[in-house]
Parts: C-alpha cells; sequence; structure tokens
C-alpha cells in the first residue's frame, strides 16, 4: 500500500503542476479555460466542482490529467465549438506565439519543478551521488551478464567514449549507451565495444546493476543447508581473513584463492566477535564450499557535497539539463529494435512495484524531479495528443502562415490518440500481467 501512495502521490504533484502550467500561460493570454483535471475522468469524475468558469475536478483513471481550453481540438475530442466563429477568450483566436507559450506551458514547469526540488535538496540534505573513483578503487565486480560480454572482475573503467562521469549511477547509464569502453585490467589497457545485442542482453537480465562495487572484505553473507561449510562451523557474518595461509587484498583475490585450493582442505582463518578462529573444510563432489559473499555497501562509497543557495542554482540546472540530455540517449536506445529496450518500458503499476516499501521523504522528492524531467521529454516529443505535437503544428504554422483546418486537427488528434492509448494498453497489460504472474508462480 505505501508503494501505491507513493506512485500516487508522485502522479498527482506532477500532472497538476503540469496542468497548472497550461493553466496559468492560458489565463496570462486570457484564454478561457473549462476543466482542470487531475487524472482522466472517462465517463465519470470522482469529484468536481466548478469555481468561476472553470470545472475542476479528480478522474477515476490516475493516467494523466489535462486542462480543457476553448477553441482547441484536444483529448475530449469536443469540437462542437470549433463550428462556430472564433471568440476573443478561446484558444484558436490567439496568436500563434501565445498558443505556443500555452502548449509548452506544462513542459516548462516540469522542468522548473525538477530544478527547485534539486536546488532545495542540493541546499537542505546534500548533492549526494555514488563516486565512480571511489566505488572502483579495487576494481568492479560484475554479473553473469558483463562478465558474458567483455568485463571481468576486477576491472576499472577509465573512460566512456572518451570521458569519464563521476557519478556511478550516471556511469552505468553511460557504458550503456557508449561506442567505446576503455578498461583497465591487471595494468593493461583493455578496449571493449558493445554490441546492440549485447547491450540488449545487459538491460533485460541485470540493467544497472551489471557492474557493482568490489567488497573490501569478504564477508560471509549466508551459507547453504547441508553444505560443507555449514557442517565446518563457519557462519553469517565470519569475515575471512586468509585461506590456507594466504591473505588478500580484496574480494576478487579472495575468491581467486578459494577457487583454486577447492580441491583440497581448505583452512580458513576468519574473525568472529573480535576473535580469530581457525576452521577446515572441503569442497563437496560438485566442487562447491557452500558460502555466499555479502555485496558491497554502496553507501560506503556516496559523496555529499552541501552547497549554499548561490552554488545550489546553477548546479541544480545542470543537473536537471544532464537529466534531460540522459533521457534523449535512453530514448535512442529504446527506439533500437536490436537492443528490445523497449520491453522495459513501465507504467505506473511497474513503477510502483520498483519503489521502496517505506515512506522516504528524500527519496520521493529524488525520485519526483527525476520523474519530472522523463514526463516533460515525453511531452516534448513531436507526437499528435502530446505538447510537443501541438507545438510542432503550431511552428509549422508560424513559419508558413498556414493553418491546419479543423477536419485535418481532429484526424491528427485521433491518430494521436490511438497511438497513445495502445501504448500505454501495452505497457499497463504488461506490467499487470507480471505483478499476476509474480503472485501466482
Amino acid at each position: 500500500m505505501i508503494q501505491v501512495a507513493q506512485i500516487l502521490f508522485i502522479l498527482s504533484v506532477l500532472v497538476i503542476l503540469h496542468e497548472f502550467g497550461h493553466y496559468i500561460t492560458a489565463k496570462i493570454f486570457k484564454v478561457r479555460v473549462e476543466k482542470f483535471y487531475l487524472f482522466m475522468d472517462a465517463g465519470f469524475s470522482l469529484v468536481k466542482k466548478k469555481i468561476g468558469e472553470t470545472e475542476w475536478g479528480i478522474g477515476w483513471l490516475p493516467i494523466g490529467g489535462y486542462v480543457k481550453l476553448s477553441g482547441m481540438i484536444d483529448e475530449s475530442m469536443d469540437t462542437e465549438q470549433m463550428n462556430s466563429e472564433p471568440q476573443e477568450w478561446e484558444f484558436r483566436a490567439k496568436p500563434a506565439w501565445q498558443r505556443l507559450i500555452i502548449m509548452l506551458g506544462g513542459i516548462i514547469v516540469n522542468i522548473l519543478l525538477a530544478w527547485f526540488i534539486y536546488l532545495i535538496m542540493f541546499s537542505t540534505v546534500g548533492q549526494k551521488y555514488v563516486s565512480t573513483d571511489l566505488i572502483q578503487q579495487n576494481g568492479l565486480a560484475f554479473g553473469d551478464v558483463g562478465k558474458s560480454v567483455g568485463f571481468e572482475n576486477g576491472d576499472r573503467i577509465i573512460s566512456v567514449d572518451g570521458k569519464l562521469q563521476p557519478k556511478f549511477n550516471w556511469m552505468v547509464i553511460d557504458v550503456l549507451l557508449s561506442d567505446n569502453i576503455e578498461i583497465e585490467r591487471e595494468g593493461k589497457k583493455i578496449e571493449i565495444a558493445l554490441t546492440e545485442e549485447q547491450k540488449g542482453e545487459i538491460i533485460s537480465k541485470e540493467g544497472k546493476g551489471f557492474a557493482f562495487a568490489m567488497p573490501k572484505l569478504a564477508k560471509i553473507d549466508s551459507i547453504s543447508p547441508n553444505s560443507n561449510a555449514l557442517l565446518a562451523g563457519l557462519q553469517k557474518d565470519d569475515v575471512i581473513k586468509s585461506i590456507n595461509g594466504k591473505t588478500y587484498t580484496n574480494y576478487f583475490e579472495c575468491k581467486k584463492i578459494i577457487d583454486g585450493a577447492k580441491k583440497d582442505t581448505i583452512t580458513f582463518e576468519v574473525l568472529r566477535d573480535d576473535k580469530l578462529l581457525s576452521i577446515r573444510t572441503i569442497a563437496d563432489k560438485n566442487n562447491e564450499i557452500g558460502i555466499n559473499f555479502q555485496p558491497a555497501d554502496t553507501t560506503d562509497y556516496v559523496v555529499n557535497n552541501k552547497l549554499s543557495i548561490g552554488d545550489a542554482i546553477p548546479a541544480a540546472a545542470k543537473e536537471a539539463w544532464q537529466l534531460l540530455v540522459y533521457n534523449v540517449k535512453q530514448f535512442k536506445l529504446i527506439l533500437s529494435p536490436k537492443t528490445e529496450a523497449y520491453k522495459q518500458v513501465k507504467s505506473p503499476v511497474g513503477i510502483a512495484r520498483i519503489l521502496p516499501d517505506t515512506w522516504d521523504w528524500e527519496f520521493i522528492w529524488n525520485f519526483t524531479a527525476l520523474f519530472s524531467i522523463g514526463l516533460a521529454f515525453i511531452n516534448l516529443l513531436p507526437i499528435p495528443g502530446l505538447d510537443g505535437g501541438h507545438a510542432l503544428f503550431t511552428i509549422v504554422e508560424m513559419i508558413t502562415g498556414k493553418t491546419l483546418s479543423v477536419k485535418a486537427a481532429e484526424k491528427v488528434q485521433t491518430f494521436g490518440m490511438i497511438i497513445l492509448l495502445t501504448l500505454m494498453a501495452l505497457t499497463f497489460g504488461k506490467d499487470i500481467y507480471q505483478l499476476i504472474a509474480d503472485k501466482l508462480f
């Protein structure tokens, strides 16, 4: 329920402020706003009240919201008023430049919202991120897919397309968007170029978690039931200090020593409750010992720069801009059929499932800023039915001096709505199916 509450809160904030961007610019240019709705009221609304010339309400379908402007063909597909002469309070009666500003009002507010959230966050709790330099001091660890495409445990990423992103979470995305990756392996520089198919395999199976910190200590996270390690007396949270008298400098070396000694008797020197213990065991018939190591705690590599208001203003603007750039890059990845990244696109149902099950205001506001930039980018796309589609036709009108006829505008809007509703049906259907499947199997 907390996850549902979080996604409804985030969507409500974003939709209300996005639509407010259209509303306030429409009012500035004296365009009548007939409706202002949070969520869609297909068939009926949960709440509605008319104040002045505007009906304010909440719809039952949480997939967006809208403002209905007089004299405009929009999501409502109401064309009746278009048969009469334009009135001074109607959208269609205004100059093209004013209509363009109204269409972009929601996008502008989304970008400003992200900037404002980051401004407040950076100047209060600080600018927090996982440092690329710190997290790969001992090299990186990789999942099975990461290893299959050419990475090895202990690799350090030197540059991605000639640059090194200081923020690790973004650096991992850079790798998935890259043409060339330069790594350091055992003192040598090696180049890796991922194919579109390899990128798709990483995205579908491991995602951004394909690369992670190499644990500094080999600390036992769990022991397999009925394993030789359990019979020998090894326990959860034991820290391995040496194997057969050999010490190690990082987790990767520890694993190599264990793998090299599996056929022989293994003597572990472990630290438990501040005491050093010597425990002997041997691999079983499957050449397994039965210990699983704790992953590294990424909080050890978090940098926190608490900025003054003066420094936070440009830093927040840079953060919002970089997020917009990353949205463009990821969209290119989604459009590449070979990566099949489009299968990872999530509806609000899918997004809610990956949210934490505890209420964390810092996470919520950071996620809201991230989502706000994503919403701005989506609405910028020149697809009929989206703000970008309306803006594109308005820009064409400003250049050519010609406007679409009512019939043409109606057909274009219908076509755009069919595309959008189809995409929403597919993403919602996929996430709902996955939710049911996870519950049943």
